[in-house]
C-alpha cells in the first residue's frame, strides 16, 4: 500500500497523527520514562485501518513528524516517500495486535520506566494502595505474561491481561509496561501515572505493609475520576 495513493482525507489524518506522535515522544523524555532509543509511542489513525509509531532505533533527539512510520493493523510498513532506513518499532506487531482485538483503544505506550519495570522483573502487581491508582487504573496494575518480541506473543499477553480489567497499564513480566488509552496523548498520561505509583508504592514498602484501598471506595474513586474530575458543567 501507498501513502499517495489513499483519500486525501486519509493522508491528512495521517499527518495529524504523525506530529503528535513525535511530539509526544519528548514527553517520555521529559518524565525519564525512557532511555537511548528505547521505548515508543504509537496512536490509531481516525477513519482508517492504519496507526502511526516510532521509528526503530531512531534516537529521540531525532525525532520528527516525516520519521513517524505508517503501518496497517497486521503491522507491515505504508510506502510513503520516507528514507528506508526508518524501519517500524520492534514492538510493532504488539501494538498492532492490541489495535486489532481492543477497538476502543487509540493510543499504546511502551517505556521501561525504572520503577514500573522493577515491578514487573518480580513479576508482580502494584496493589491498589493509594487514591491516584483507584482513580487512575480502578484497582491493582496486573502483571501480564512472559512473551518474546518479534511476533504477535506480547500483543495477546496485553490483551488478555487488560480485557474486562479496568486498569489501563500492564506489567509485562520480565519486561516492562505498556499503556493504552483513547488516544496517544492518553496512553501517554497513564505511563507517566503508572511509573510515579510504581515509585511510591516501592518506597512505601521500604517503610512498612501499605494498605489496600476498600473495594467500595475503590470503586467510587476511579467512577468521580473518570466521570466527575475536570468535567465542567454547562452554564
Amino acid at each position: 500500500m501507498v501513502l499517495a495513493e489513499l483519500p486525501a482525507q486519509v493522508q491528512s489524518a495521517v499527518a495529524r497523527v504523525r506530529e503528535n506522535v513525535a511530539q509526544l515522544h519528548a514527553e517520555l523524555v521529559r518524565y525519564n520514562l525512557v532511555i537511548w532509543t528505547a521505548g515508543n509511542v504509537s496512536e490509531r489513525v481516525p477513519g482508517a485501518d492504519l496507526f502511526v509509531i516510532k521509528p526503530s532505533g531512531v534516537s529521540y533527539d531525532d525525532l520528527d513528524a516525516e520519521s513517524m512510520v505508517v503501518c496497517t493493523l497486521d503491522g507491515k510498513k505504508i510506502v510513503d516517500g520516507t528514507p528506508e532506513k526508518f524501519a517500524p518499532s520492534s514492538d510493532t506487531d504488539a501494538h498492532a495486535y492490541v489495535y486489532r482485538h481492543m477497538d476502543h483503544v487509540g493510543g499504546v505506550v511502551h517505556t521501561h520506566s525504572t520503577y514500573a519495570t522493577a515491578w514487573a522483573a518480580r513479576g508482580e502487581p502494584i496493589p491498589c494502595v493509594l487514591t491516584m491508582i483507584a482513580d487512575e487504573f480502578g484497582g491493582e496494575i496486573p502483571v501480564g505474561p512472559f512473551a518474546l518480541i518479534g511476533d504477535d506473543s506480547i500483543g495477546e499477553g496485553i490483551v488478555a491481561t487488560l480485557s474486562g480489567h479496568r486498569s489501563r497499564a500492564v506489567l509485562m513480566a520480565g519486561h516492562g509496561p505498556f499503556t493504552i488509552g483513547t488516544d496517544a496523548r492518553d496512553a501517554v498520561k497513564a505511563a507517566v501515572m503508572c511509573e510515579d505509583v510504581a515509585r511510591t508504592v516501592h518506597i512505601a514498602r521500604q517503610l512498612g505493609d501499605p494498605a489496600p484501598i476498600a473495594t467500595h471506595h475503590v470503586d467510587a474513586l476511579f467512577d468521580r475520576y473518570q466521570n466527575v474530575y475536570g468535567v465542567r458543567e454547562d452554564t
